[in-house]
């Protein structure tokens, strides 16, 4: 049997250096993706050149990445729940530094794969509202194949509006099923905050919910309240729903890669509870999203 939640980690837990959380190979168990998560006041961090691609994802701030012998400025927003935003893709081999204010995430993958560095500005990121009725949320595609021309990196954000659920129905990606299932690694990097509909107390502790649970490819089982920094990671599994409280906001990064040569997210709907998306056809999508933005939106029906 799986330990419990032995593949949750909470704010801080993952600390390296200046990294508040810093996920990679170092973790037993894990191969194909990573993240660094930091909190700048003006101060640089810096990434060596190596076998790996990075995506720089401001999550509230701005910042200035030096890469390539050039700076590029990413102007970001001013918190995860103000809609998309500006990031960089820098291409295997390359250091990187970035300084500026406020938190910034950067996604990794190990990769031999050559693929030149990208500015995708923010009125350039796909914004998607996926499923209808309390399973809408707002998917932010920046990273995805159709958008980014990585080697092995899938990366997006998805906002859960307050009492909404998402990676929902469970689904699972582990297995590698050519034109049906892709096998990939994936980390969720959560942040909540009070529902814009809510007047909350400074000393409010805003949550979601996230689980997770076995699938043929290995036992894990995570059943975590998830706040601010808090990461899951799926090595394997069925993974859903993420939960928001009627009171509070959820948001997600989602960090994907995986062994195959072909980078596609393809998945598979736990067969008990596929069902639910053929509800969503008799439902409007939630009224309150998009969370300020400026780019069309799309429908979807994927997790």
């Amino acid at each position: 049997m799986a330990e419990r939640n032995e593949w949750f980690f909470p704010r801080g837990s993952l600390s390296e250096r200046w990294w508040e959380s810093a996920v990679d190979a170092s973790i037993d168990g894990w191969k194909h993706t990573g993240l660094r998560v930091a909190e700048l006041a003006g101060n640089t961090v810096q990434l060596p050149a190596g076998d790996i691609e990075r995506i720089v994802v401001p999550l509230a701030g701005s910042f200035t990445v030096s890469h390539e012998g050039r700076s590029t400025r990413l102007t970001g927003r001013s918190s995860v729940f103000d809609g998309p935003t500006d990031v960089l893709y820098v291409g295997r081999g390359q250091e990187i530094a970035v300084t500026g204010f406020g938190r910034v995430a950067v996604a990794e993958a190990p990769t031999r794969v050559d693929k030149p560095s990208a500015y995708v500005a923010r009125e350039d990121v796909p914004v998607e509202l996926r499923g209808a009725g309390q399973d809408t949320r707002q998917v932010h595609n920046f990273g995805t194949p159709a958008v980014l021309d990585a080697a092995s990196l899938i990366v997006c954000e998805v906002i859960t509006p307050a009492g909404n659920w998402s990676s929902h129905p469970a689904h699972k990606h582990d297995e590698e099923v050519p034109g049906h299932e892709s096998q990939l690694e994936e980390i969720y990097y959560f942040e909540a905050a009070a529902a814009r509909s809510v007047s909350a107390p400074p000393t409010a502790d805003a949550f979601g919910s996230f689980a997770t649970y076995r699938s043929a490819a290995g036992d894990i089982e995570t059943n975590a309240l998830v706040r601010t920094g808090d990461i899951a990671l799926v090595p394997f599994g069925y993974h859903g729903p993420a939960v928001a409280p009627p009171e509070y906001d959820l948001y997600y990064l989602n960090v994907m890669a995986g062994p195959g040569e072909e980078r596609v997210w393809l998945v598979s709907d736990d067969p008990r509870q596929a069902w639910l998306r053929d509800t969503w056809a008799d439902q409007e999508t939630d009224q309150r999203l998009p969370y300020r933005q400026d780019t069309p939106t799309t429908q979807g029906a994927t997790p």
